[in-house]
């Protein structure tokens, strides 16, 4: 670990509308996977470069940000933290220069929604010369995402969004690295000044452009596990990995009362369960009370309660409680279902 501050830039404004009815009732950074929140995932991968407290954490908020605020009080109270809110979404490089009070010196761009798994202890050592990183992941189909293209030294030379060919196979996947953060803000300043739109829009792409224009050298970083918690399927998917990441590393869970575990779980030791049969894939919130159920590949949020039900594939918000259901649910939070 070292002692230099680290400056991350967090955007997460948007309204999460993908993930609704979940986000009707908290922003997306705060839905669980795995027993954390996304956010708690994201925090664990930038503690891998230098402790947080060597940190200076920039959240872009927006609706129900106050919720954001209040987490970061309550379980990171020793962090450095700042919070800007985004009235409009007028996109990344919007959002970012909203925090350039204290961009300064090394500064990461992480997007709330993206979890890698990387060791970062190499970022901030002596040696690591590279004036920006950009995390990429091969892919067999390109066309859906946004690319680079390497240049003969394997420097980023172009960033393509969505290619019509597949001969570039490196996504970026939402996390960037920046020597000097003062020359991110010079070149965000002018792609707003020359109003550098896309689909109306100011996008962390066209300012790296103008960077490598500048003369930055643009490295890649690639990654093997990328993950998404931007939709129900992918947060879910999310949470499968997850779990057997932390099953390698924790080992199963045993549980009495006539509970039946099948590996990976997460069950919160405050949670309440008997007489149940309980994965693979799934994680139950603290505060939980499940009885008589099965329950696979699924998400129980804090206080939810199941009884008589048999689910899979689903998403049950905090406090939500569930009697007789069956099959697939995606339910937000305060909800009730109850079978005649």
């Amino acid at each position: 670990m070292t002692d230099i501050k680290l400056t991350v830039v967090i955007p997460m404004a948007g309204y999460g509308t993908r993930v609704r009815p979940h986000t009707w009732s908290k922003p997306k950074p705060l839905m669980q996977v795995a027993g954390k929140t996304v956010l708690d995932h994201v925090l664990d991968v930038v503690a891998t470069a230098t402790d947080l407290k060597n940190c200076r954490l920039a959240f872009i908020i927006g609706y129900l940000g106050e919720q954001v605020i209040d987490y970061m009080a309550a379980h990171y109270p020793e962090v450095e933290t700042s919070y800007y809110r985004q009235e409009e979404m007028l996109g990344q490089t919007h959002a970012i220069a909203m925090a350039r009070q204290v961009i300064s010196g090394p500064t990461m761009v992480l997007f709330s929604d993206t979890i890698v798994r990387d060791d970062l202890s190499f970022l901030l050592q002596p040696g690591q010369n590279a004036d920006a990183i950009v995390w990429v992941k091969q892919v067999e189909d390109p066309r859906r995402f946004g690319v680079v293209s390497l240049d003969g030294d394997g420097l980023v030379q172009d960033i393509i969004e969505k290619p019509a060919t597949i001969e570039n196979d490196l996504a970026v996947v939402g996390y960037y690295y920046f020597a000097c953060g003062e020359d991110l803000i010079t070149a965000i300043d002018r792609q707003l000044n020359d109003r550098m739109v896309t689909k109306g829009e100011y996008f962390i792409a066209d300012a790296l452009k103008l960077m490598i224009e500048s003369g930055l050298k643009l490295t890649t970083k690639p990654v093997d596990v990328w993950l998404d918690a931007g939709l129900p399927d992918t947060v879910l998917e999310t949470n499968r990995h997850l779990l057997a990441a932390r099953l390698e590393e924790d080992g199963s869970q045993m549980r009495n009362n006539g509970v039946k575990v099948i590996p990976p779980v997460f069950i919160d030791p405050s949670a309440d369960v008997t007489a149940s049969v309980i994965g693979p894939n799934v994680t139950i919130g603290p505060g939980c009370q499940v009885s008589y159920s099965k329950i696979e590949d699924s998400i129980l949020e804090a206080g939810a309660v199941v009884e008589t039900s048999q689910l899979h594939a689903s998403l049950i918000g905090e406090r939500s409680v569930v009697i007789g259901g069956r099959g697939r649910l995606d339910l937000g939070d305060d909800c009730l279902v109850e079978s005649c």
